[in-house]
Order: C-alpha cells, then structure tokens, then sequence
C-alpha cells in the first residue's frame, strides 16, 4: 500500500491554514483603540487606587503589629522601674 507523498504534512496543514487566516483576519480590520481623556484618567486613578490600597495592607500588616508590640515592652519597661507600689 504506497501512500501518497504528502502524508507527512496533512497534520501540520490545518493549523498552519488557521494561523494565517488569523494573521490575515486581524491585518484587514484597524483596530478602533482609542480612549478618551476620561477613560484613561479614570484607569490611571484605579490603578493608583490599587497599588496604594495594597501599600496600606502591607503597612497595616506590618506596622502596626510591630508598634503595639514596642510599645508593650516600653509599658513593662516602665512597669519595673516604677517605685510606686
């Protein structure tokens, strides 16, 4: 039984015939990409809003523990060295 000599190739064909009608789809139609001045103020502020929200969380986490942690040992510190009974 001979098969035919592009057996090899029938595999590779189609996705190969998929990725050039995608390259050629998206080359005929321009891409309406325009934001307005509102929009993208809009999308800078959330993105500032997110980023400082997470410093917040991170500084919440981090800080605040550690200040009430020094200031507990400041209070027993202070605790030893009082002479009133």
């Amino acid at each position: 039984m001979n098969q035919p000599a592009n057996h090899k190739f029938k595999g590779r064909l189609i996705p190969l015939w998929l990725i050039c009608c995608m390259a050629f789809a998206t080359l005929a139609s321009p891409a309406h990409a325009y934001i307005g001045p509102g929009a993208g103020l809009g999308a800078i502020a959330v993105t500032i809003a997110v980023i400082l929200g997470v410093v917040f969380l991170l500084v919440g986490l981090v800080w605040f523990p550690l200040k009430r942690w020094i200031g507990g040992r400041k209070n027993q510190a202070g605790s030893e060295n009082d002479p009133t009974p």
